[in-house]
């Protein structure tokens, strides 16, 4: 978590908006329809944009996504093949297909 969103991912308008967009998509990814894990925010948060309701708290810039989607939706440069990721250690795998 940056620092800079700390205080709005624990509050209680956040948790509450994060379960009812689990709830809203049945608890499952709604890009590969595994488990979902997280709530993510189509228009990242920023500095800007943290005190912004519309993108903090809006349903229509929520989804849920399993572990895999998120990493996806947040694409880092790292010097690694385009068929490996990281895993929750840190270690090198095979990325799901």
């Amino acid at each position: 978590m940056r620092k800079f969103a700390r205080a709005f991912y624990l509050s209680k308008a956040w948790r509450r908006t994060r379960a009812y967009i689990h709830q809203r998509d049945s608890g499952l990814c709604v890009k590969c329809g595994a488990i979902g894990e997280i709530v993510h925010h189509r228009t990242h948060l920023t500095p800007r944009n943290i005190h912004d309701s519309e993108i903090t708290l809006n349903e229509n810039n929520l989804e849920l996504l399993c572990r895999e989607c998120h990493h996806a939706a947040h694409p880092i440069s790292l010097p690694v093949a385009p068929d490996l990721a990281f895993d929750e250690f840190g270690n090198l795998v095979q990325r799901k297909k």
